[in-house]
């Protein structure tokens, strides 16, 4: 009969004198029963414990008997400095790795995960495993619609996993008898999304949580409300399509507050359940049914395809606007149906962040244009570039529209406009919320003028002319929201004075930021008491107001209102600190600034295709209007053109179709040309195809409907032109390339360097650089 090996040497002696058996003193990590040993074996000294893995002595020794009582046995001697040195080198290193390796869950993958994983280093191969075992854990169903389990292991029952276990229960009374309850492992969180159908996924949002994604897609609340970009969506209100771009912050879905019914849960779960019967099958609602909680959202997301997005992503090179690829191969259920829907999920640092001013701000404006009794406030936003003032905007006005029908905005900036292609101002009545970038919501205004040019720095008369006109539609119904240019120094910033006296705003929000320059706070003190371009400081009338005799000669008063100074009342100035993370640079903020104008204009023209599910068509592929010569009069905006050049400068061209109230019919065949630039309202834009010289025709390419296009009697060419992808990615027969050359006379008239270049003295002498002077090396 062997004996058992202890301390090195086997013991043939068992039993030991007198049948007593004392208990075996090895540590239970070695994985040694309880037995009898005839001399009593040291206690090694302790090593520490892995971290996360817990071990304990089994239950009787090997070969399955029952375990005996022990009988205290004597006392073990010291050891001596060989045996303990001896034991500390014969440590239990194989024992406890191996039961470590016993102890590690069981991964079940099939041969391409596995041929995946394998091709993956040390630290993305640990860290796709964690993944795996989580959601192994949260209970993930790999059988159903992915191919992660093999055959075999479908059928074989599930192996045990590492779960985090729960928080020690407190210490029972000495007087209680009972044993404490074995400890089970607290499931993992379930993922908050599963798939719904192909195309459409269901996201269970807990009270206080969000859901940061990137990509398209149309958000239903079914259950609970949401917000999104400030825009409330409650259960039993229509889908709203949501566009979350990597040109701007990524947005947020937010579960939102509700009043707290007074039901059980019980009930909640009946109610909950009566309104997804109609949306959802058995099995997704037995599957919300079982995670519910109070003040939960539940929210179907579902795949969306527009004409004006196919557009876009046709070109080269823009399709990474929507969606980017994720470079780490993430394996889950989650994975899966966010493809399907086609939207991606983002870390909550990419999203919007706003600051607790900007909350402030926000709060309180949308009080006022609820309570406002006597009128609408006027809310001017002002403040350098890149500073976030076109995101408040859209956040302001969605909320707005939570609590009022319609809100008036007034777009003052030239380069990045909102509802409009670039270079307009333009006054627009929004009705409908604001969830995306401006190349997606390009909408059609109450009144619109094209100023031809992304910039005023050379025509500030003429800016200020053209606001006066459009704001003068403004009729004091509703709220008004005022979007003004970044240009806030030297001249700017007495460019924003005489606009803050022109349009007299209830509110100024001014925003700051620590990288950009800081700008001295428009107070009615500061406005009153300092010159602006076209207006004079004077002296505070008796309502805190300011005097405008420039002003007063253009606008539409009586006799008597002529003769009193104009007399507008003081604002209250509102300082916003803003902490908007932005990839602009002074380096690439103008190549940013242009790509997002092309894109503006590509989402205008998105609306000549044909609404999805048909296919798109080219822009060479479409039929265009013909316009007479005779019909419409041509004003080239931005550059001083001869008048037998400016066919070849309309042709090609991005042009504005406007209204004039001069009669241009009854002139001669040729084209007719304006001396100067009227100050006119804009009905739309359109690209001159082609010109047929002999017929005397222009051909028009434009989304505007032929009821629009009768009142058209004048084409404006200004620095604003067709995206450079639409003249050289075209979809259609190959061979040369239409209106692109390389042989270009830059000597003839009107023709420069720089496309769209009037200069005055002044900019041309800063845009000079010093030339490089190369010295000849004299022997």
């Amino acid at each position: 009969m062997w004996g058992r090996r202890v301390g090195g040497r086997r013991n043939a002696n068992p039993g030991g004198p007198a049948g007593q058996r004392e208990p075996c003193r090895a540590q239970p990590r070695l994985g040694c029963a309880a037995g009898t040993v005839s001399r009593p074996r040291p206690r090694c000294p302790r090593r520490p414990r892995l971290p996360g893995l817990a071990f304990r002595p089994p239950d009787g020794p090997r070969g399955g008997a029952t375990r005996s009582r022990e009988l205290p046995g004597p006392p073990a001697p010291a050891p001596s400095m060989a045996d303990s040195s001896q034991l500390q080198k014969r440590g239990p290193f194989r024992s406890t790795w191996a039961r470590a390796r016993k102890t590690r869950p069981q991964l079940i993958l099939s041969r391409r995960p596995r041929r995946r994983l394998r091709i993956l280093r040390w630290c993305g191969r640990r860290r796709l495993r964690r993944r795996l075992l989580q959601a192994q854990a949260a209970g993930a169903d790999w059988r159903a619609g992915t191919c992660l389990v093999s055959r075999a292991a479908a059928a074989a029952p599930r192996p045990k996993t590492a779960a985090p276990s729960r928080a020690p229960s407190p210490a029972l009374s000495p007087a209680s008898d009972e044993e404490p309850a074995p400890s089970v492992p607290a499931p993992l969180p379930i993922p908050p999304l599963r798939p719904a159908g192909p195309g459409r996924a269901l996201l269970l949002l807990p009270r206080d949580q969000g859901f940061t994604f990137s990509g398209i897609c149309r958000v239903t609340c079914l259950y609970g409300q949401v917000q999104v970009l400030g825009f409330t969506i409650g259960q039993g209100q229509p889908s709203q399509d949501v566009f979350s771009t990597y040109t701007h912050s990524r947005l947020t879905i937010n579960a939102a507050h509700y009043p707290m019914p007074e039901k059980s849960k019980k009930e909640m779960k009946r109610e909950a359940r009566t309104l997804l019967r109609a949306h959802l099958h058995r099995d997704d609602r037995c599957w919300l049914m079982k995670n519910f909680s109070p003040l939960c959202s539940i929210v179907m997301l579902e795949r969306l395809k527009t004409s004006t997005v196919n557009f876009i992503t046709s070109h080269p090179g823009l399709s990474y606007i929507f969606l980017q690829e994720s470079t780490t191969f993430q394996i889950n259920t989650e994975y899966f149906a966010l493809r399907s829907v086609g939207i991606r999920r983002e870390k909550k640092k990419a999203g919007l962040r706003l600051t607790e001013s900007v909350l402030a701000a926000l709060e309180e404006l949308v009080n006022v244009s609820c309570e406002e009794v006597d009128g609408c406030p006027v809310i001017l936003v002002c403040g350098s570039q890149d500073v976030g003032k076109s995101t408040f905007n859209r956040y302001l006005i969605n909320q707005l529209l939570n609590s009022i029908p319609c809100v008036d905005y007034l777009e003052c900036d030239l380069g990045q406009t909102e509802f409009t292609p670039p270079g307009c101002i333009s006054l627009l009545n929004i009705t409908e919320p604001v969830l995306g970038p401006p190349f997606t919501h390009q909408r059609t205004p109450q009144k619109m003028v094209y100023f031809g040019k992304s910039a005023c720095k050379t025509s500030h008369e003429n800016y200020i002319e053209i606001i006066k006109y459009v704001f003068s539609s403004y009729k004091r119904e509703s709220p008004l929201i005022v979007n003004t240019m970044g240009w806030v120094t030297d001249q700017g910033l007495s460019l924003l004075v005489d606009l803050i006296r022109l349009l007299s705003p209830s509110h100024v929000v001014q925003f700051s930021s620590t990288r950009c320059k800081p700008m001295p706070s428009l107070t009615p003190d500061y406005v009153d008491g300092v010159d602006g371009l076209y207006t004079r400081s004077k002296s505070k009338c008796r309502h805190r107001g300011f005097f405008l005799a420039e002003f007063a000669e253009n606008w539409d008063f009586g006799d008597e209102d002529k003769e009193s100074p104009v007399v507008f009342p003081g604002h209250k100035l509102m300082c916003v600190q803003s902490d908007f993370v932005f990839r602009k640079t002074p380096r690439n903020r103008e190549s940013h600034n242009r790509v997002l104008r092309d894109l503006a204009v590509l989402g205008y023209l998105g609306q000549l295709q044909n609404p999805v599910p048909k296919p798109l068509h080219p822009l060479h592929g479409l039929t265009p209007y013909q316009v007479p010569f005779g019909a419409v009069a041509l004003r080239i905006i931005h550059s001083d053109v001869a008048p037998t050049h400016v066919l070849y400068a309309v042709n090609a061209s991005w042009v504005a179709l406007c209204k004039i109230l001069d009669d241009v019919r009854g002139y001669a065949d040729g084209p007719v040309l304006l001396a100067q630039t009227p100050v006119c309202d804009c009905l739309g834009f359109g690209i001159c195809r082609g010109i047929d010289v002999e017929k005397r025709l222009y051909h028009i390419l434009t989304p505007l409907p032929p009821e629009e296009l009768r009142n058209v009697n004048c084409l404006l060419v200004g620095a604003i032109s067709v995206p450079q992808c639409i003249l050289k990615s075209q979809r259609g027969p190959e061979g040369t390339i239409p209106y692109i050359t390389t042989d270009y006379n830059l000597r003839l008239p009107g023709a420069s360097g720089e496309i769209g270049a009037r200069e005055t003295e002044e900019t041309g002498k800063e845009r000079q650089h010093p030339r490089t002077k190369f010295y000849r090396k004299s022997n």
